[in-house]
């Protein structure tokens, strides 16, 4: 089974619908226990950075998160699940992350400096929202099968910024260049929503299925 943390502000069935959807297992899990006989963990999220890492200390789930990543079972961050992952936020003040990817979350910027294509400073509409390609850096096992610069569907007004190339699977521009996917060993998140990205957002739930499952 693939849990699926109940984070407390996330549109948790869209998730489990999509993983039903893609044909693999997966069950939103509400007690931290339930995390310790999973194949593979996702930590999904919407709204507010602060109130998503409270909820997720309240609800006892970070050390069998955190176990369960030392352990080898693949993770799955999705929108503010990648943001949970970093060492600070932003948003809304300065709040401590899990620190497991070094760097910050930061807010994108109300306007688009000048270029040389764009002589005048543009303003950038924040949230970002909508389908945007990802171009990718390395081609993460979650992204098999799937063609650089394929379109997926984001919702976000902060994006990840981190210290180490090296975690960077995948970008996307919108005013600026950003970073839209990780990975780092069993590690894996996304800025963009598969569950809402039709079918290539439901391959890559089925490719971390077979991650999970092997």
């Amino acid at each position: 089974m693939i849990a699926i943390i109940d984070s407390g502000i996330a549109n948790l069935r869209s998730v489990e619908k999509g993983f039903e959807k893609a044909g693999v297992p997966a069950q939103v899990v509400r007690e931290s226990r339930q995390l310790r006989d999973a194949a593979g963990i996702v930590l999904p999220g919407v709204g507010a950075f602060a109130d998503g890492i409270a909820t997720l200390e309240a609800a006892g789930f970070i050390d069998p998160l955190l176990r369960g990543i030392q352990s080898g079972k693949p993770i799955l961050g999705i929108c503010l699940g990648l943001h949970f992952l970093f060492s600070e936020s932003e948003e809304f003040g300065l709040h401590k992350g899990l620190d497991l990817i070094r760097g910050r979350v930061r807010r994108f910027p109300n306007a688009v400096p000048p270029s040389a294509l764009s002589p005048q400073p543009s303003v950038l509409k924040v949230p970002h929202m909508g389908w945007n390609q990802v171009h990718l850096k390395r081609e993460a096992p979650i992204m098999k099968g799937i063609p650089d610069g394929s379109y997926f569907y984001f919702v976000h007004s902060y994006y990840v910024e981190p210290e180490e190339e090296g975690t960077i699977a995948g970008i996307t521009e919108y005013g600026i260049p950003f970073t839209s996917m990780i990975w780092r060993d069993n590690l894996f998140a996304t800025q963009f929503h598969p569950e809402k990205s039709q079918a290539l957002g439901l391959q890559i739930l089925a490719n971390f299925g077979r991650l999970a499952h092997k």
